[in-house]
């Protein structure tokens, strides 16, 4: 079956929802405007159980359909980045210094359009929960939402997820069976040592050196403590010292990304930048700590789940357009918190040529919006059919 008519037909109405989304745009657990501008929709589809203030602003509304069965957990995350967005577009953000820049409110019109379809037509058994969340990027709503118990209130049986993709080609589908995301750590290292004149460098004890002694001996951690084989990012994103030619500084501070997909690289790569690190620091004649910051875990799909997944988007798309054993990537995602709680699958959906995903100058495909809604729809009306 492709792209379901009625969505189809929706894609004006949908491309309107999408767009006032991005004109605006709001962080994490503060979004008043757009949880409020979903509910108000969902409202109007004549859906009656909408629950909110999930996650603060987060939001699950419950479908129900023609006799007993599960319930099929469908998600979208809503929340923008602070970034400033210079796309020229007409409906660009109206907020100084927040933007939509990785799609969300694609997202958010993908799961709208499948909630007004399913509401209309009901053609399955059993419920969908349609789970609206706050705080993808950097807040963990995901988790915060699976703690509050949305899993067990709603009693959610599988649940399914999808990301745009920038510079795949538009309207493919891709997925896996078991991992598919990293899981993201932050390392956080503070220096301390005496600052002085530029001139006099023997009363001091510099830690710009020391900086860079940490900074070159964390390459190291990748390059000779772990097997090549298993997956590994450590990225040395910041350093923040000093203030003048002349001066000697009295601190420096280093931070970056750990990527991984084994708890046991995680912990060889947490110890390794803390030995390093008292290394380093002896060696110069500084203080120096590591804070260690255990991030969102891996993504992690349902083999069952996906593979069933990309038989959805095959119907939608067509085979020849679906890659169900994608590689891993070393980006990361809270919804694998919400896999973590129940089975299911994360799917990436190509968007075409375009800005890459976090820039100032990224736009959402409305295009594609169709896709995922009627990708949604089919999971549940294959999964629970009359």
């Amino acid at each position: 079956m492709p792209v379901i008519n009625s969505i189809a037909a929706m894609e004006p109405e949908m491309r309107a929802w999408r767009q006032w989304l991005h004109r605006n745009p709001e962080l994490q657990f503060d979004l008043p405007k757009t949880a409020g501008f979903v509910a108000g929709k969902l409202r109007e589809f004549g859906i009656e159980e909408i629950h909110e203030g999930i996650a603060e602003t987060g939001i699950v509304a419950i479908i129900e359909g023609q006799g007993e069965g599960p319930t099929i957990g469908l998600r979208a995350d809503m929340d923008a980045l602070p970034i400033e967005e210079a796309s020229g577009v007409a409906h660009a953000s109206e907020t100084p210094g927040k933007m939509h820049a990785c799609g969300h409110d694609g997202h958010t019109t993908m799961l709208l359009g499948a909630a007004k379809y399913l509401a209309e037509t009901r053609n399955f058994k059993g419920r969908v929960a349609l789970l609206f969340q706050p705080a993808e990027e950097g807040g963990g709503g995901a988790d915060v939402m699976v703690k509050e118990g949305v899993m067990d209130r709603f009693d959610i049986a599988e649940v399914y997820g999808i990301h745009n993709a920038p510079n795949f080609a538009e309207g493919e589908f891709f997925t896996a069976p078991g991992p598919i995301m990293a899981a993201v750590d932050t390392f956080h290292i503070d220096i301390t040592g005496r600052g002085g004149h530029g001139a006099m460098p023997h009363d001091t004890k510099d830690p710009v050196v020391a900086a860079l002694g940490i900074g070159q001996a964390i390459q190291t951690i990748v390059s000779r403590n772990h097997y090549a084989l298993d997956e590994l990012v450590v990225s040395l994103t910041q350093i923040h010292t000093g203030t003048a030619d002349n001066i000697i500084p009295g601190t420096a501070y280093l931070e970056g990304t750990v990527r991984t997909f084994d708890p046991k690289v995680q912990d060889m790569v947490e110890r390794r930048l803390k030995q390093i690190v008292a290394g380093q620091a002896a060696s110069y004649d500084v203080e120096a700590t590591c804070r260690y910051e255990r991030g969102y875990p891996a993504t992690v799909n349902d083999a069952e789940k996906a593979a069933f997944a990309a038989r959805v988007a095959a119907d939608v798309v067509g085979e020849a357009h679906v890659t169900p054993e994608t590689g891993k990537e070393m980006g990361a995602e809270d919804f694998s918190y919400m896999l973590q709680a129940r089975p299911g699958a994360y799917l990436f959906l190509g968007a075409g040529e375009g800005p890459v995903l976090h820039h100032p100058e990224y736009d959402f495909n409305d295009a594609i919006a169709p896709l995922g809604a009627s990708f949604f729809a089919r999971v549940v009306e294959t999964a629970q059919p009359l």
